[in-house]
């Protein structure tokens, strides 16, 4: 493990943690007549640290703790009551930042262990760095907090040997503790507590920091990354922070910081809980089995055996597909079936039908274009009525079937996401660039549509921090005609039996998808022009038995400079191999084509047959090994026209309705693509 030290004249940066501290070293005031620079126990340490330079790391990575105390570096963490508890404060070590526990993890703790050697990793990791007597902590459970001492350390099973500090100071929540009852509960426990449960007791002196901070991965560990089952993979030969602990950090740290959607947050956490259930039936189902035994009933269990074991192995499939970013992506989650979505309302009693016009400021002029450009015409009896708004939120919440919602030209911030439940049309007087609408705070959507018949028109959504898209169509059908998405998380979203047409418009800026299709759903894309994405179209197939392919039209649109491909279908591969169609283009070169593995590289220019040959292979060790994943890349070399053989390829899956007349410029990975899981 490569060490780092640094003396300057009023600084010294000590690598000991998973971040890096600057300790002020006022010398003068501590030692006026010290020379200034490194004293010998420094330099001989900066020279040790130059000769372990040239050294092969140390994959322990415990060395870096062997640092000289100079008092704590972490912050107090104060009782909630105050003044008024009786137990001590702690080290504050729950803020933590992604790279501080990735580098504990990574480099400290577990390094390239197996699922199986995880405990063993740990109890190496906690021995080198944790204190192994004499030191105060709170045994914190969910029904008390009691201050107890450490005794001494059985990191075989994680586990401290501790003692009861009299007189007793405890806090229990719900409950009433005498020291006798405590008491009774060491003993029941032979005194020995689980590490995970113990919080150090804040010490100035800098003596306990690396315990806190060992004892505090050591809790985060078990509480957010491990799961029972790691250990069952049958496949145990593998890096099980890559696999495994990397992407539960990192989706841990997108949810905390709100960059996954509400309703796959609550998919996972149901997944998880039904994946644990399913678990400890399966485990207590095999602990009874006799492994000699051919009685009726052990053969009844081991069938239930064996339908639990699928079930556990569906229920991890799925959380792995969450976990993955990649995966997430690419595949995302059917439903949202957690979020309420706004009830439609219906028609009026009264039968009446309203205009709602949105403006902040409105000139005489403008005023008298609206009236004979618009107002009249959509109010021929005397049954309409019109109302005046200055935001389309408060418009829009004020809608019921079959109203009309105007949006004059401005610059239009809104701070909540816009429901559409209704039947409903909402149109800017003027063109797109003058009418906007402009979603500034974060949420899951921008804005949701569930009515029967939305019609969106003229106007230009920008989004901002929407986690989900800049426009979802859950449910009923939306019309866009002539409208401006900048986005910049993700694009349009229609879900599973959602239709929607999309004609004249411009969608771009998109980290993720322009435009996700799920299957069922019914999708009409005319005139439109997706560029400047990750993806232009991403066409999401779930491989499930009740899910149908979605039907898409496709005329006339321009797709370019996406960053991977213009149009990408995701479907499982079912252990059966899948041949590559190369368009057929006119360069001069003549037809080519190219693979592409998941890293998004691509081999060299070869012919359709071989290319066909070498993906077949490629999926055969797919669904052989079922953990290798393969991208099929089809690339156009005529960039004025469509692939015509790769369309061809998805035509026969019918998907596409019609598709003609599109133009696929600049996309990155290719033109069309599909990525087989």
């Amino acid at each position: 493990m490569e060490r780092e030290a640094e003396v300057a004249v009023s600084d010294v940066v000590l690598v000991g943690f998973e971040s890096y501290v600057n300790v002020e070293l006022d010398m003068e005031q501590n030692n006026p007549n010290a020379e200034v620079g490194p004293d010998a126990s420094d330099q001989a340490q900066l020279d040790e640290d130059e000769s372990a330079d040239d050294e092969e790391d140390d994959d322990s990575g415990t060395d870096h703790f062997n640092i000289e105390k100079s008092g704590t570096r972490l912050q107090r963490c104060e009782r909630q009551g105050g003044g008024t508890s009786s137990l001590p404060d702690t080290f504050q070590t729950s803020h933590l930042l992604f790279y501080e526990r990735f580098k504990a993890y990574q480099d400290y703790m577990l390094g390239d262990c197996k699922p199986s050697e995880v405990k063993a990793f740990t109890a190496d990791y906690l021995e080198k760095v944790v204190e192994p007597c004499d030191w105060l902590a709170l045994w914190s459970t969910d029904v008390f907090d009691v201050l107890v001492e450490v005794c001494d350390l059985d990191l075989k099973d994680l586990k401290a040997c501790v003692k009861l500090v009299l007189p007793l100071q405890c806090e229990t929540r719900g409950c009433e503790l005498t020291e006798e009852a405590m008491k009774s509960l060491l003993e029941a426990t032979q005194h020995r507590l689980p590490l995970q449960e113990l919080l150090v007791v804040y010490e100035q002196s800098g003596d306990f920091d690396l315990t806190a901070l060992a004892l505090e991965h050591l809790r985060f560990f078990y509480t957010h990354i491990w799961r029972h089952w790691d250990e069952e993979d049958e496949d145990d030969d593998f890096d099980y922070f890559v696999r495994c602990v990397e992407p539960r950090l990192r989706l841990y740290y997108d949810i905390l910081e709100d960059r996954v959607p509400l309703g796959l947050v609550a998919e996972y956490r149901s997944l998880l809980e039904s994946c644990s259930h399913c678990f400890q039936k399966f485990s207590t189902l095999r602990r009874g089995l006799s492994s000699d035994s051919d009685t009726e009933l052990d053969n009844v269990s081991m069938v239930e055996g064996l339908k639990l074991y699928d079930q556990l192995e569906t229920f991890r499939r799925k959380l792995h597909i969450i976990e993955n970013p990649l995966l997430r992506y690419v595949l995302g989650y059917k439903g949202n079936a957690s979020q309420q979505c706004v009830q439609s309302r219906g028609p009026r009693a009264s039968g009446m039908k309203v205009v709602h016009v949105v403006t902040a400021s409105c000139s005489s002029t403008q005023l008298q274009s609206l009236l004979s450009d618009r107002l009249l015409p959509l109010c021929p009896s005397e049954d309409t009525d019109i109302q005046f708004y200055r935001d389309p939120v408060s418009a829009v919440e004020a809608c019921y079937q079959g109203d009309v919602v105007v949006v004059l030209p401005g610059i239009y911030s809104v701070s909540s996401s816009i429901f559409l439940p209704d039947s409903i049309s909402v149109e800017g007087f003027g063109l797109p660039d003058e009418v906007v609408i402009e979603k500034k705070d974060k949420g899951d959507s921008f804005v949701e549509s569930t009515g029967a018949d939305v019609r969106l028109s003229n106007i230009k959504f920008i989004q901002h921090d929407a986690i989900e898209g800049i426009m979802c169509v859950r449910q009923g059908t939306l019309t866009m005609e002539n409208c401006v998405l900048q986005c910049e998380t993700t694009g349009v979203i229609v879900r599973t039996s959602a239709r929607l047409t999309m004609n004249r418009c411009d969608l771009y800026g998109s980290k993720g998808a322009g435009l996700e299709i799920y299957p069922g759903s019914v999708c009409s894309l005319v005139g439109n022009g997706i560029h400047h994405c990750k993806d232009g179209i991403l066409i999401k197939d779930f491989a499930d038995e009740l899910d149908v392919m979605p039907s898409i039209t496709m005329e006339n649109n321009v797709i370019h400079n996406n960053e991977g491909y213009g149009v990408i279908l995701v479907k499982s591969n079912n252990g059966e191999p899948h041949g590559v169609h190369q368009d057929q283009g006119e360069g001069p070169s003549g037809p080519k084509g190219g693979v592409a593995d998941s890293t998004g590289s691509s081999s060299a220019d070869v012919q359709p047959e071989s290319a066909e040959s070498s993906a077949g292979a490629d999926c055969d060790i797919a669904a052989t090994s079922g953990r290798r994943w393969s991208f099929i890349r089809q690339l156009s070399r005529n960039k004025e026209t469509s692939c015509s053989r790769a369309v061809q390829d998805l035509m026969d899956h019918q998907i596409f309705v019609s598709i003609q007349g599109n133009q696929f410029r600049r996309n990155g990975m290719g033109d069309l693509g599909t990525f087989f899981y």
